[in-house]
């Protein structure tokens, strides 16, 4: 039986007639109990919540090798539709042209939404301003 579950059934006694030290220690269950329960709540939640992620994921990959066929056989459709007016090398290069331009378009937003990116400026303030008594030693614990 978890200890924490006997606990909550018994009757407390009066503050008045217990020590200071039990009072905090108390406490100090209390809290420890509180914390341990809301950490399995978040890996509870955290598992539900990757598993959802996962499979959206792997709709998205679904999604973008459809997507790849669908651009391959329309650059092969464009292909053939220049070859009935020039020579079949000839479009096949003007094809890659174009493919070459959108490559490098894409690579420029891209290039310039990575520079936007700043890391974790806000979380590295509040870091911060954490007490040094609630932070851990360099090196882990000993």
């Amino acid at each position: 039986m978890n200890p924490a579950a006997s606990d909550v059934n018994e009757p407390r006694r009066d503050v008045s007639q217990r020590s200071f030290g039990e009072l905090v220690g108390e406490v100090a269950q209390d809290l420890s109990t509180l914390v341990r329960q809301e950490m399995d709540l978040a890996k509870a939640e955290l598992r539900q919540e990757a598993g959802k992620a996962g499979r959206a994921a792997g709709a998205f990959g679904a999604a973008a090798v459809a997507g790849h066929m669908v651009l391959l056989f329309l650059s092969f459709a464009l292909w053939w539709a220049l070859a009935n007016g020039m020579d079949e090398g000839w479009a096949a290069l003007i094809v890659a042209v174009v493919w070459a331009v959108a490559a490098a378009v894409l690579y420029a937003v891209a290039r310039s939404q990575v520079q936007r990116v700043h890391g974790l400026t806000r979380t590295a303030e509040t870091a911060k301003q954490i007490p040094d008594a609630l932070k851990p030693e360099p090196g882990g614990y000993r």
